[in-house]
């Protein structure tokens, strides 16, 4: 099984924006869901979006939502996550997830995905 692998991340001032990518070879056919996730030293990863595979229906938390955006190119296999208005409280590394059920893509449950990339770090300062 080819890796999911995230790019795209680094480092930024607040307020600055990234656009994080996953080249996900063969998981968006095979996926009802795609997710990204963030963990933070000393905390438990969290959900940070996802996107339905069939429909394209996007989910976000509450702590990023207006300021993420997250999108399917399936030409590429690669699912991208464009972050702005960044917070030093979004640093963290932040990966990439491919769920095999649509069960938990509401609510970007960590446990209900599948399979996941190494993370990329993305840090802001203030």
């Amino acid at each position: 099984q080819v890796p999911l692998v995230e790019s795209g991340g680094g480092s930024v001032q607040a307020g600055g924006s990234l656009r994080l990518s996953c080249a996900a070879p063969g998981y968006i056919g095979k996926s009802w869901c795609m997710g990204w996730f963030r963990q933070a030293p000393g905390k438990e990863r969290e959900g940070v979006a996802s996107i339905f595979t069939i429909g394209d229906g996007t989910n976000y938390s509450d702590s990023v939502k207006g300021r993420v955006t997250i999108s399917l190119d399936k030409s590429k296999d690669t699912v991208h996550l464009e972050l702005s208005s960044l917070k030093p409280e979004d640093t963290a590394k932040y990966y990439c997830a491919a769920a095999i059920s649509k069960d938990y893509c509401h609510v970007i449950w960590p446990a209900g995905f599948d399979y996941w990339g190494q993370g990329i770090q993305v840090t802001v300062s203030a």
